[in-house]
């Protein structure tokens, strides 16, 4: 028995297919173009959310209501209030070892509604953050994170360092401990001279005095080791400028704003002398700081400036005239 072959005439199933693709094209346009202009007038048509209306914009005619509403239920006036409602978690950082995408068991014994657990309930609760904490840091590479991290966070509290210098710390110890260069070295001595570098790169320096009085390792160590992170990460930390440090000086020593634009003035005054080389920018700050304090007739001493820089009053008597001496030069005094 002979097998039939079927066969098709070349082109017109095609034809087909291109007749029945343009008619659609025309119904979707027709059916976009319906929706967008007005029943009654031809008018066009805007959506409110706020009221979940379709509404006309010329005549005001609501073409449809009680639209789905896919905002939240509630609620806020205020940033605060937002926060408290809104169901989501917290955003990732990189201040936490796990990023924050982990659970927290609280420490204290209470329910959500505030009222104290049973002695069987607290025994619970001290199991599971047991285990909690085990699972959380299954080996020693997340328990090197988290004591680092948990030291960048209490050494950026204690210098007053803003958020975005913590995030930045807690990446640079990221990459170096990525890049495995903690061998050799302690995690404390890293997570400081992260944070020196962070603070630097984010234009709020400290001092390496100041770094070192916060941190459980010798300035020393945190020179050494800040050279090395920054040379094996490739840092692009600028020389610390000292105009930085004047607003913080000044506003630990209550002085006003005449006094901080004129201790700036002394700066650039002295940059453009070159007598700023070779010198400690933190030195120079409190000098300037001094001197603005003496020409704008407010009442500060060198002991004052001393405490609040951590620099002797030797180096800011020795500054102090070395800045004048510009502006001397310069023809401005």
């Amino acid at each position: 028995m002979s097998e039939r072959i079927w066969t098709r005439k070349p082109g017109v199933s095609d034809r087909n297919q291109e007749r029945n693709s343009q008619e659609d094209e025309n119904q979707q346009e027709s059916t976009k173009g319906d929706t967008l202009k007005c029943p009654e007038c031809g008018g066009h048509v805007v959506t409110d959310d706020e009221h979940g209306e379709t509404v006309c914009n010329d005549c005001g005619l609501v073409v449809t209501a009680d639209s789905v509403d896919r905002g939240p239920e509630w609620r806020a006036f205020d940033a605060r209030e937002k926060d408290e409602k809104s169901r989501v978690g917290a955003p990732t950082t990189n201040t936490m070892h796990d990023k924050g995408l982990s659970t927290n068991i609280d420490w204290r014994d209470r329910d959500a509604y505030g009222n104290s657990l049973g002695a069987r309930q607290r025994q619970k609760m001290q199991r599971l953050r047991k285990w909690n904490e085990r699972f959380r840091t299954r080996d020693s590479k997340e328990r090197n994170l988290k004591q680092a991290l948990g030291e960048i966070d209490r050494m950026a509290s204690a210098l007053g360092l803003p958020e975005n210098v913590r995030e930045t710390a807690s990446v640079i110890y990221r990459r170096a401990l990525d890049d495995d260069l903690l061998p050799g070295r302690s995690i404390e001595g890293v997570a400081t001279s992260c944070t020196y570098a962070a603070a630097r790169m984010a234009g709020v320096p400290r001092s390496l005095d100041e770094i070192s009085e916060v941190s459980r390792v010798e300035k020393s160590e945190v020179a050494r080791t800040y050279r090395y992170i920054a040379r094996e990460l490739s840092l692009e930390v600028k020389p610390a400028d000292p105009e930085q440090y004047v607003p913080r000086f000044a506003s630990e020593l209550g002085l006003s704003d005449e006094s901080k634009m004129r201790a700036r003035q002394l700066l650039k005054n002295a940059k453009e002398k070159g007598v700023h080389s070779g010198k400690s920018p933190v030195g120079l700050a409190a000098a300037a700081v001094y001197a603005a304090a003496l020409l704008t007739n407010e009442k500060t001493t060198q002991a004052a400036v001393s405490d609040v820089a951590d620099i002797s009053e030797v180096t800011i008597r020795n500054r102090y005239h070395e800045l004048l001496e510009a502006e001397d030069n310069l023809g401005l005094i």
